[in-house]
């Protein structure tokens, strides 16, 4: 059965006459019943029963006129949503996110491709580094977010905008009144710290941190090590410590903490890179990607 002997039955059914319904499909009636016996052979049913005046229809044809505009508008949203899928245009994206990321760079970044996909349904997934890496190789997701992030030969990282990085601590503290901080000023200060693994084959942040501060001559002292950029900020207002981390942080107008920009010769900024699959085909995927250029100069100041 195909959809175009549905449209051709629909119009003799309408008309009753077999020449009627050729002039309104634009044919000759000779086609107009091939295209009705192949229709009938293929149900295995007769939908007209012929009469001197033309055609009626049978008990059969009954039931397939009900169900015929049902199926061809089917067809027609099928045709529709296919063609929005192959244009990106209607989907899902699923993204790997992490840490300060999400305070600010990623949800500008989704809210433009929201606005301008509206169809297309975005999913979260909270993961870190190499939890990112194993989602794409196993296409759980379509991109992710992150820092620091190793060459892969089946990945490609694409640089998104670099953050400069800041000082958070407790605003009783005496460093709350400098303008800016040194690694020399956080000498033997108790510092928060994400985890830092001697094992892990992809460094992060802390590494960097704890890099800066040899190359410095300073010493680290760390007290609390932590997963994610809340905790840390939550225990900087506890009064536990104070923390480097990214500007992006900020956002995080906890009581009681404030912020100020870090000054140091070997870590000023820190870059923040999107990741995916090479050769992935995904049109919703490069819709997505196509946003990242103007991501940086749309940068809030």
């Amino acid at each position: 059965m195909e959809l175009r002997q549905l449209r051709d039955f629909l119009v003799l059914a309408e008309e009753r006459n077999f020449h009627r319904a050729a002039e309104r499909l634009h044919m000759t009636q000779p086609p107009l019943t091939r295209q009705i016996r192949a229709l009938e052979d293929a149900l295995g049913t007769a939908l007209f029963l012929r009469t001197p005046k033309g055609v009626e229809l049978t008990a059969a044809g009954e039931a397939l006129r009900a169900e015929a505009p049902n199926l061809l508008g089917l067809a027609a949203q099928v045709k529709t949503r296919t063609q929005l899928s192959g244009q990106g245009l209607r989907g899902r994206l699923d993204v790997g996110i992490f840490g300060s990321a999400v305070l600010d760079v990623i949800p500008r970044l989704l809210a433009r491709f929201h606005a301008e996909r509206p169809e297309v349904q975005i999913e979260l997934h909270q993961l870190n580094k190499a939890q990112q890496i194993e989602a794409l190789r196993e296409r759980r997701i379509h991109v992710g977010f992150n820092r620091l992030l190793p060459p892969e030969p089946d990945l490609v990282t694409v640089p998104v905008l670099r953050e400069r990085l800041i000082v958070g601590l407790p605003k009783a503290h005496p460093l709350s009144l400098k303008d800016e901080i040194t690694l020399r000023d956080l000498d033997r200060q108790p510092l928060i710290l994400y985890p830092v693994s001697s094992a892990s084959p992809l460094p992060g942040l802390a590494q960097q941190v704890l890099q800066a501060f040899a190359r410095e001559g300073a010493q680290p002292q760390v007290v609390q090590s932590v997963e994610d950029v809340l905790t840390c900020v939550a225990l900087v207002a506890g009064g536990l410590g104070l923390c480097v981390t990214t500007a992006s942080a900020a956002r995080l107008q906890l009581p009681g903490v404030v912020y100020r920009p870090l000054k140091a010769r070997y870590l000023q900024d820190i870059e923040l890179s999107c990741v995916h699959r090479r050769g992935d085909p995904s049109p919703t995927l490069a819709a997505f990607l196509a946003l990242l250029p103007g991501l940086a100069a749309a940068e809030p100041g």
